[in-house]
């Protein structure tokens, strides 16, 4: 039976569970031991030690949980065959909802797992970013009722749908629509995307974390200091938002945003548990 290698949060000690694991997620060797050469993703037990050395940061990327935290790393193509194995809830489309704090790399798991899924598909599918519909920073959660009209309510009912994307250096929106067409899945990606209202429909529902202080050092690399006022009135907003939704705690997948765990971030991502 294959071994996962896990570590108790703030100990930085890892302990061996045996646990059928599959092939996408650990490979193993002789006598169910990791191969190294085999699979250069590999969770060891030296990666292991140095990625939960650090309390602070896992009671930061897991406020509140207790117990044991477990780093587990998996294939975007094994999530890929999750998603369309999994029933369509929106209508005939399999919707998926990538959720978390800004910063902490939802975007680039958004476009990781429409790649992974684009080779079963014959094609990308189509992700909708929510920043996208926002009519501007104070419309960070009630944009909801313009993504139901606009892209939701239309797949719901076998129609494509379309919306106005906005332009945050006009502050307007643009007056081209973008299409979103009845397709297998739809992924939809950014801050409230996995809320309590959708739940129902979601095949899947993911939720990126990572530390706050990495979150907000990348925002400002990306957008420029200037944005530093605006950004702390939505990191509070954002964090009112998943305390009451709860968020995090009806998610499918909890995802590490910022993973020290060695591996190829092209092909895999590390989930938390």
């Amino acid at each position: 039976m294959p071994i996962r290698w896990h570590a108790r949060r703030g100990t930085g000690r890892p302990s061996p569970v045996a646990a059928p694991i599959p092939p996408d997620v650990m490979v193993t060797g002789q006598g169910g031991q990791p191969d190294v050469s085999a699979w250069p993703t590999l969770t060891c037990p030296a990666a292991v030690a140095a990625y939960f050395g650090h309390a602070p940061r896992e009671a930061e990327l897991n406020p509140g949980t207790g117990g044991s935290t477990v780093a587990v790393v998996e294939a975007y193509a094994e999530l890929a065959r999750r998603v369309l194995a999994g029933p369509a809830r929106l209508g005939r489309t399999r919707l998926v909802a990538v959720d978390g704090p800004s910063g902490a790399g939802k975007s680039r798991f958004a476009a990781q797992l429409a790649d992974a899924l684009a080779g079963p598909l014959g094609g990308r599918p189509p992700v909708v970013h929510t920043d996208d519909l926002l009519d501007g920073w104070d419309d960070q959660v009630t944009f909801w009722p313009r993504l139901d009209e606009w892209v939701l309510a239309p797949l719901r009912n076998g129609e494509p749908g379309a919306y106005r994307r906005y332009s945050w250096v006009r502050q307007c929106f643009l007056p081209r629509p973008v299409p979103v067409p009845v397709a297998p899945v739809l992924v939809v990606e950014g801050v409230s995307a996995a809320r309590a209202v959708v739940r129902p429909e979601l095949t899947l529902a993911v939720f990126v974390t990572a530390p706050a202080s990495l979150r907000l050092a990348r925002a400002v690399a990306r957008d420029g200091p200037e944005i530093l006022p605006e950004l702390r009135r939505w990191h509070e907003g954002e964090r009112a938002h998943f305390t009451v939704d709860e968020t995090a705690n009806h998610a499918d997948l909890l995802v590490d945003g910022a993973p020290t765990l060695p591996h190829d971030a092209d092909r895999y991502y590390v989930r938390l548990c």
